[in-house]
């Protein structure tokens, strides 16, 4: 692969001319509370605080990142052992996503030379400094990790191409040979708890939620309601499933960060619970519409009702009174 510089020059940063600034970022809730936040962290001065933002509160690594002092020396504890934390310099992330791609080039043989590798890992930096490019956010979370900073975890179910066997082989490493990619679809068959059946799937879709990457799949394998098991039963049907992955899906903070995991669901418009399938949407928006409805009608309203409900004794005493023949008010 020939790759010629366009931004940069070899031998200069590809920082080179762009001014990095300490900027904090601070996300509250509408009632004012704090939701996140991450003071003197360095960033490219012309991004807005939009992407300072979401720079810092989803990309940047929070623990596990060895720390330097101001003069970029490695901070060291009582034990000898590295201060860990979090990401706090765009640069960070820059050049752990660009030198792990780099990294990965190399082994698999697709630069040249070594001054070709060395002009990928610049240009990379200089779009990505400069939000002339950016990859999807499994990259962002997951790439660089173990390449960076050594960072290490148990297997998580993952396989990866080997480059000097070409074979499949399962990783032992969840951060050695991450999960990058953005979307999966992913097939099911119409089986409990088999291997690719209705349960490994819920399996199947958390690992990929895990790693900040979403899922589709197509479930008109799945029988309709009421339609005959092998044991002899009725099926509970394709929806009373759904919601099962649906709930899963929502428990899970996508990447270990504040979004919810993203999720597909297909089926054929000729499966015998397609019509509930339909209404399925409909219906849970209307009990969102009906809980705003009615919590607004609390909000203006509650006070005046409780107020109704009691009344005054003789002793000028409050006292609980739901019948209307005594409480007048009601």
């Amino acid at each position: 692969m020939r790759i010629d510089r366009k931004f940069t020059r070899r031998g200069v940063s590809p920082y080179e001319g762009l001014a990095f600034v300490k900027r904090s970022s601070e996300i509250r809730n509408p009632d004012g509370s704090t939701v996140f936040k991450l003071e003197n962290i360095e960033v490219p001065e012309p991004w807005s605080q939009l992407a300072v933002d979401i720079l810092a509160q989803k990309y940047f690594r929070k623990a596990g990142v060895p720390q330097c002092d101001q003069n970029g020396q490695p901070l060291i504890d009582a034990d000898g052992k590295s201060v860990l934390g979090g990401e706090r310099d765009a640069r960070q992330v820059f050049e752990r996503m660009a030198g792990c791609w780099t990294h990965w080039g190399r082994a698999y043989g697709y630069f040249k030379t070594p001054e070709e590798a060395e002009s990928f890992h610049d240009e990379m930096c200089y779009m990505l400094a400069h939000q002339m490019a950016a990859p999807n956010s499994p990259q962002w979370f997951n790439t660089g990790l173990h390449y960076a900073y050594g960072l290490s975890g148990p297997a998580q179910g993952h396989y990866y191409v080997d480059p000097k066997t070409q074979e499949v082989v399962k990783a032992t490493n969840a951060f050695e040979h991450p999960q990058p990619h953005a979307c999966f679809i992913q097939s099911i068959e119409d089986d409990l708890v088999n291997e690719n059946g209705i349960m490994d799937l819920w399996v199947r879709e958390a690992r990929l939620f895990k790693y900040g990457s979403g899922t589709g799949t197509n479930f008109s394998k799945l029988r309709g309601d009421g339609e005959g098991l092998s044991g002899g039963g009725r099926s509970s049907g394709l929806m009373s499933f759904l919601k099962i992955g649906d709930r899963a899906a929502g428990a899970i903070k996508s990447g270990g960060t504040t979004r919810r995991a993203a999720k597909m669901v297909c089926l054929d418009l000729d499966h015998p619970d397609i019509e509930e399938f339909i209404d399925w949407k409909v219906i849970e928006e209307q009990k969102v519409a009906a809980m705003v409805t009615g919590s607004k009608i609390c909000a203006q309203r509650l006070n005046a009702v409780l107020k109704a409900c009691h009344a005054v004794d003789g002793t000028g005493a409050l006292r609980l009174d739901l019948e209307q023949k005594t409480n007048s008010v009601l």
